[in-house]
This record gives C-alpha cells, sequence and structure tokens, in this order.
C-alpha cells in the first residue's frame, strides 16, 4: 500500500496533509513540541498495569457470589476444537508472556488498590451516585499485607511449544490461601488472551506441515537451515494486528514454527520473556513502493541497478 507516489528529489508528503501534519514539528526528544505550535515537553503516555483492573467488570463481584466457605477454586483451560478438517491438535505458546509481563513478582500496592477503588466505585454507580460496595478491597489488602502484593496462585502447564490434541486440559490454576478462592477465575480474562499466540502457533504449524508435504513431493532433499521450510513463510504481520504487544505475542508464535519474520517486536518479545540469546529471525533487505517509485515511471531500471550497486557496496 503507497501512501503517495513522489516524483524524484521531491519531499514526500501525505497527499490529504499538504506540507504540514496538523502543525506538528517532528524533533528530537529534547525539542519537540506539541501538536499545533504550542511549546513544551512531550513524551510518551505510558500504560501502568494494574492487574485489579486487568479483568472483566462481571468478575469484581464475584467473591460475594460462591458458596460459603469456600476456600480453593482450580480450574483449567482447554482447546475445544476446530471446525476446520483435520486439526485435531494445537501448538500451545504464550503462557511464558503472560506470566513474566502481568503476574510475576509484587503486582499489587496500595496505590493500585486505590486506584482500583476509585474506578470500580463510579463503574458500578448510576452515573451520578458511585457504588463502592461492589470492589473487594479487603481481599486485595490482604493479598497486599499477608503475601507481600506477590498473587498466592499456583498455574501449571504443558511446555510451550508442544502439541497437545484438542479437548485436553493445556493449563490449570489454583489459589495457595484459602481466603483468595476468587482470585483464580478474576485472572481468567487476563490469561485467556493466550489462545491468540496458540492460535498463530497452531495455525503457523499446519502450513508448515502443508509446505513440508510440498517439498517432499517436488523432491527437496536439503532440510538443514536455511533450506527446508526454516524460512519457507515470512512473517509480515506487524501493520496488521491490532497493537505492538500483538505483533510482538503473535510474532513469536510465528517463530516457533519459522524463522523469516520482518516483525521486529517479535524478536524483542522472544529476547525479554523467552530468553533468546540473539535475533530469533531472520530478513533481507528489501524495497517498497516508495523506494521504487521515487524513481519515477521511466526510472525503474535506474532503481534496480541502485539497489544491486549499492548492495555490492554494503556487503
Amino acid at each position: 500500500r503507497t501512501l503517495c507516489s513522489p516524483l524524484p528529489h521531491q519531499p514526500t508528503r501525505h497527499p490529504a496533509m499538504g506540507n504540514k501534519c496538523m502543525g506538528s514539528t517532528v524533533k528530537t526528544a529534547g525539542e519537540q513540541k506539541v501538536a499545533g505550535g504550542a511549546a513544551g515537553s512531550l513524551a510518551p503516555v505510558e500504560w501502568t498495569d494494574n492487574i485489579l483492573l486487568l479483568s472483566d467488570s462481571y468478575k469484581v463481584s464475584h467473591y460475594m457470589q460462591y458458596p460459603k466457605g469456600t476456600q480453593y477454586v482450580y480450574s483449567y483451560f482447554e482447546s475445544r476444537g476446530s471446525d476446520r478438517e483435520g486439526w485435531t491438535e494445537v501448538c500451545f505458546f504464550g503462557l511464558q508472556y503472560y506470566l513474566r509481563r502481568y503476574l510475576e513478582g509484587v503486582v499489587v500496592t496500595k496505590e493500585k488498590i486505590a486506584e482500583a477503588e476509585m474506578y470500580y466505585a463510579d463503574h458500578f454507580g448510576d452515573g451520578t451516585t458511585p457504588n463502592p460496595a461492589m470492589f473487594y478491597k479487603k481481599g486485595w489488602e490482604h493479598i497486599l499485607n499477608k503475601h507481600g502484593g506477590k498473587l498466592p496462585v499456583v498455574i501449571k502447564a504443558v511446555p510451550e511449544g508442544m502439541v497437545i490434541p484438542c479437548k485436553q486440559v493445556l493449563l490449570t490454576i489454583t489459589n495457595t490461601d484459602p481466603e483468595c478462592f476468587w482470585l483464580p477465575n478474576y485472572l481468567e480474562t487476563l490469561l485467556v488472551q493466550v489462545w491468540y499466540p496458540m492460535t498463530v502457533a497452531t495455525n503457523s504449524r499446519y502450513q508448515k506441515l502443508s509446505i513440508h508435504n510440498y517439498l517432499e513431493k517436488t523432491g527437496n532433499e536439503g532440510w538443514a537451515i536455511p533450506g527446508g521450510s526454516a524460512l519457507k513463510l515470512h512473517d509480515f504481520g506487524f501493520r496488521g494486528v491490532s497493537s505492538v504487544e500483538s505483533a510482538a505475542i503473535g510474532g513469536a508464535a510465528h517463530l516457533v514454527n519459522f524463522m523469516g519474520t520482518d516483525t521486529v517486536a517479535s524478536m524483542l518479545c522472544a529476547h525479554r520473556y523467552y530468553g533468546a540469546k540473539k535475533a530469533a529471525g531472520i530478513s533481507i533487505p528489501a524495497s517498497e513502493h516508495s523506494t521504487i517509485t521515487s524513481w519515477g515511471e521511466k526510472g525503474e531500471v535506474d532503481a534496480m541497478r541502485n539497489m544491486l550497486e549499492k548492495g555490492e557496496v554494503d556487503a
């Protein structure tokens, strides 16, 4: 997809925006100006994770709904199957990312409890009057005071990357403190996000099996990297997913089966959350519409010559 097709030596600009972008001036981090021309320091707005707020609203009141005397809740996740013929297995992947990213260590603090108390009071109110009764402040303060802000749960799972038949347990979670029986399923909302990387890894694996099949049928004999299927399916999905995080974890799931990727975030995910010692994916120099069309309609040969010559110098 091309935003614009500039003539040679003309500045590139989005056709709908003119020469400026809504009054913004792009400068280095220490010199940035706010959109519209107002001077000041402009920095990214960071998202601070609050585990108390990473759940569905209806779960906030579930602590009141369990039978009196409940002490432990043991929950499990499974793949219920696929409507695609022959897709009878899943490739389990992604749990370690969510554990290390959101659940590991001290995740409950008095500041986060206060923030959740404020939001939920308004959230469960009628639009004019807050309703603080739904939020289980006492339960979260118990976790903070007794467990130092660490979550009293045990999560068990099959090894990541393992192929498991559908309708089999993939992971389980239970509480270790009887006062926190409500906690395992409070975390469900976050934990079920593992379905996304699992789906990518599973889809990717079935494509790999198909590629293997046709490589064999067409006489392939070199299976060692970089031969075989290692670089036969390339991930260019960064721009097509919903967020940077989706690109990272979904791209890492692709790397379970293949090595080719242009999704840089996937390699950072593999390094930071899975201990990869070096870049887990491989790519090559490549062109795009803007680099070719900038040579003009009659300059295609010159564009090819430029890439070949620059490639020789850089090599």
